[in-house]
């Protein structure tokens, strides 16, 4: 039988912590629970989680600050985060995923939802990377798809896998212009939940770490984006 899979849950209101945990057990995941956040950091680096569900708010710190330093360290860059917040204003989402989280509930929310949401995560980090061939950009960019690596100029560039994801699937479509719809249903399938401006959150991600590369991430009025030198 193999492990299960562990989420921290970082929640300093104890009821949502005890609601939370009791959900995620109950759709047999492991749960792992702090109520500040400098606790949680201190264990993920001696163990990291497999997925991390994040209040915004919390005693000692914010969120959005955990969710940088976990996106700025290699061995946790790539861990899945679900924001857990009672800020349900489009800046707060917009500043979360531009943060790198890959997703977020809004308080009060539907417990059966944040478990499909977890699931969702969890299964996306899980899907194997299909080997294919090294895709170029402009003589700059280099995505690798068997090392899940991509370089700007030589310089490793470190992405989530959400945003690894999606320039992968614009460079396979190299010239061909992808509505939002498109590539939501590229990246998340019938586990959609995410809404279009999700998208035009990590394009800027993408835009702004790729540097030089980024410039070639077009974006087409009406329709959504395209990867075009």
């Amino acid at each position: 039988m193999s492990p299960r899979e562990t989420v921290a849950i970082v929640e300093d209101d104890p009821d949502i912590l005890k609601l939370v945990t009791e959900t995620l057990d109950k759709g047999g995941l492991e749960t792992l629970g702090f109520t500040r956040g400098d606790d949680f950091l201190r264990h993920t680096k001696r163990r990291a989680p497999d997925a991390v569900v994040l209040d915004l708010m919390l005693p000692d710190t914010d969120g959005l600050s955990i969710c940088r330093q976990l996106r700025a360290a290699p061995e946790t860059a790539q861990m899945p985060v679900l924001i857990l917040t009672a800020k349900g204003e489009e800046t707060d989402k917009v500043l979360g995923l531009e943060l790198g989280a890959d997703d977020y509930v809004t308080k009060p929310f539907s417990p059966r939802e944040l478990l499909a949401r977890v699931r969702a995560l969890l299964r996306r980090k899980k899907t194997p990377v299909t080997a294919g061939a090294i895709l170029e950009l402009a003589g700059l960019l280099e995505l690798n798809p068997e090392a899940f690596t991509v370089t700007v100029s030589g310089r490793r560039v470190e992405l989530t896998s959400t945003e690894f994801r999606l320039l992968r699937v614009m460079l396979e479509g190299k010239g061909r212009a992808f509505s939002r719809d498109q590539l939501l249903d590229a990246l998340w399938g019938n586990e959609k939940y995410v809404v279009d401006r999700t998208i035009d959150v990590h394009i800027k991600n993408l835009r702004d770490k790729l540097g030089a590369a980024g410039k070639y991430i077009k974006s087409i009025r009406s329709v959504g984006y395209k990867i075009e030198e």
